[in-house]
């Protein structure tokens, strides 16, 4: 309708820009490996591209992209899946203490530990929470096939978004069935430890799951895409 109206040449429709910023911007630098290189490592070209950028104006960044170090696109994605009722206060206010407990947890047992099994012991909770993640996901799954009017668990390979839905669900659904008294950062540390150790009511889920797939690997054909 708007096309058609302009088109007709009525007066007072001017079309907006689909930018606010004059060319004069720059645009962000949103890799963060970028602001890890030392400058004795950058090209001649390179240090007069961050030469002009102090200098210039720089576009806002997209609310979906960030510089920062401390940004992790499976902590925002685990963060948004806790959260309830809309309240992401609370809930990055939990993971941010679950990070913080992960932490004090791996430096009271590297402390503790002998000299030669400090090595072994990670004390990053970035890297222990990836690392559980990625013993917690399923690689293949079952869905219900409907064949000559009975319903058959036919194993199907995960897409990359399905696994990591599902072992942010179990880890999630498994703290919220625990019926204590402790605070949820608290038994969420308890999992993600157990889950980095490749142990816990998780990782025998995700096996249980594997080994139904097993089980129904005759039902394999029926799966037609």
């Amino acid at each position: 309708m708007f096309l058609q109206r302009m088109r007709a040449g009525l007066p007072g429709l001017i079309p907006v820009r689909w930018s606010r910023y004059s060319p004069a911007y720059v645009n962000p630098v949103t890799d963060k490996e970028k602001y890890k290189r030392p400058l004795e490592e950058l090209s001649k070209e390179e240090k007069e591209e961050w030469d002009f950028k102090t200098v210039s104006p720089i576009k806002a960044c997209a609310p979906n992209l960030t510089s920062s170090i401390f940004s992790d696109e499976t902590i925002s994605k685990f963060t948004s899946m806790m959260m309830k009722s809309g309240d992401k206060i609370l809930s990055r206010s939990i993971m941010n203490k679950t990070l913080e407990k992960i932490k004090r947890t791996q430096l009271e047992k590297y402390y503790n530990a002998s000299p030669n099994e400090r090595e072994s012991i990670e004390c990053n909770p970035y890297i222990i929470f990836h690392e559980a993640m990625d013993n917690c996901k399923p690689t293949i799954g079952l869905t219900s096939v409907l064949r000559g009017g009975k319903s058959y668990q036919v194993p199907t390979p995960l897409s990359d978004n399905r696994r990591r839905f599902l072992a942010m669900k179990w880890i999630i659904t498994a703290c919220r069935e625990q019926k204590t008294s402790r605070r949820m950062y608290d038994k969420l540390t308890d999992i993600i430890l157990q889950s980095y150790m490749n142990e816990g009511s998780i990782v025998r889920k995700k096996n249980e799951l594997h080994k139904m797939a097993e089980s129904n690997r005759a039902y394999a054909h029926f799966r037609w895409w």
